[in-house]
């Protein structure tokens, strides 16, 4: 059995790490899909949404269920779903079963990335929840820019179709090693099953809906801005591909990293600070309320700097006059983008019922895939098909400057 917190994190964080390998393969070789297929930038898009689909509409069912039962075996099925079908993706003879098999990657998905952040979240002290969480969203740019780096230098050598089976393979070996998970004593939910209840519940939590509804603007621009990256420098600068995802590749691992680390980091001491703040100041019976609405709504103000940052830079890449200024901009860009995922996980778990943190991960995760980057490929795409793409680009920074506006903080609200 897999007992300590460290060695649950660890194998977490290398699963979360395949899994955001698997999300840019479909980008890193898309310029080719679209050559072998005779797809337009908008149905290349469309290959995106499709996987989200299956993401956001069983995240709900994944969330109730994590609530009420053991999560290992959820999560176990996940990763071996998302990684047979992503294997399976290599195998597609056209459009239609591509886009079938990445629907089925994303149903995979739903489970691990609903569930994985709850267990983290319950086997952590409070205050290195943010440390915690950063070192398992740190796997978002070490697997983005692993999933640039293989898939281009595969696609180079065997083509685009093996870079699905590179992608895909390892997930469903260490599918098994999550059932050897001993998850900790937890609340259960003992009322029946209403996702339509708890959901209202949730929504009606300010700080939480705050977080979401920024969350979703911050999500479409990121997603559309990974996807459509390598298609950028292919078709506006000339770039050969294999050198378009290494260069991505390489910028994501390093900015990435260390923002995802320095955002843990930040959030952990502001809610230190919180909290030896309150505790001198404030010895009332609701203190523990008070701390926690307080430093809610501090790890907000992170993410809303993150975003306030990253638009103007957003908007300095795709005016670059060149391959070297995109570059240059985009390092900054990420260094200040990836702030996020640590406070904003943060603020999601920490706003709700410790019985309602799968269901609220769920809510989360649909909801920022639905009014997020579920839309975002294919309208960049639709953009491009009838606009330069740069142009067609600059929808991004905006939805960056939005999320920015969104999460800044306008009252501290107790948890509900």
């Amino acid at each position: 059995m897999i007992k300590k917190p460290g060695a649950i994190l660890a194998l977490l964080t290398g699963l979360n790490l395949l899994n955001y390998a698997d999300r840019v393969v479909v980008s890193a070789v898309l310029p080719k899909i679209q050559d072998e297929f005779g797809l337009s930038n908008f149905v290349g898009g469309l290959l995106a949404t499709v996987c989200l689909l299956g993401y956001f509409a069983t995240s709900p069912l994944f969330g109730v269920l994590g609530d009420r039962m053991a999560r290992k075996g959820l999560i176990a099925f996940g990763v071996f779903v998302w990684s047979l079908a992503t294997a399976l993706s290599g195998l597609a003879t056209g459009a239609t079963m591509l886009i079938a098999a990445r629907a089925v990657v994303g149903v995979g998905e739903a489970s691990y990335g609903t569930l994985a952040p709850t267990i983290i979240d319950d086997v952590t002290p409070t205050l290195r929840k943010g440390r915690a969480l950063s070192i398992f969203y740190f796997a978002m740019p070490i697997g983005a820019s692993l999933g640039y780096l293989v898939s281009g230098l595969v696609e180079k050598h065997w083509g685009w179709r093996s870079a699905f089976f590179v992608a895909g393979g390892p997930g469903m070996l260490l599918a098994f090693a999550c059932l050897l998970i001993k998850e900790p004593t937890r609340t259960f939910s003992t009322e029946r099953p209403n996702i339509k209840r708890d959901f209202t519940k949730l929504v009606s939590t300010p700080l939480y809906r705050q977080a979401v509804l920024g969350y979703c603007a911050y999500t479409a621009a990121v997603g559309a801005f990974s996807y459509w990256g390598p298609k950028f420098l292919y078709a506006h600068y000339g770039l050969e591909l294999s050198v378009a995802n290494s260069r991505l590749g390489l910028i994501t691992v390093i900015a990435g990293g260390i923002a995802t680390l320095l955002g843990g980091a930040w959030a952990d001491r502001m809610a230190n600070r919180v909290k030896g703040r309150i505790v001198l100041q404030e010895q009332q019976e609701d203190n523990d309320a008070t701390v926690t609405a307080r430093i809610n709504a501090g790890l907000l103000r992170i993410c809303a700097i993150g975003s306030l940052v990253g638009a103007p830079l957003a908007v300095g890449c795709f005016l670059a006059p060149g391959p070297n200024a995109f570059f240059a901009c985009m390092f900054f860009c990420i260094l200040a983008l990836f702030l996020v995922p640590s406070p904003i996980n943060a603020v999601v778990l920490g706003t709700v019922p410790p019985e309602l943190r799968a269901s609220a991960m769920a809510l989360s995760i649909f909801s920022i895939h639905a009014f997020g980057d579920l839309w975002s490929p294919p309208l960049v795409g639709l953009l491009a098909d009838h606009l330069p793409l740069p142009v067609a680009m600059m929808t991004l920074p905006a939805a960056i400057a939005a999320s920015a506006w969104l999460w800044w903080p306008r009252r501290a609200a107790p948890m509900a």
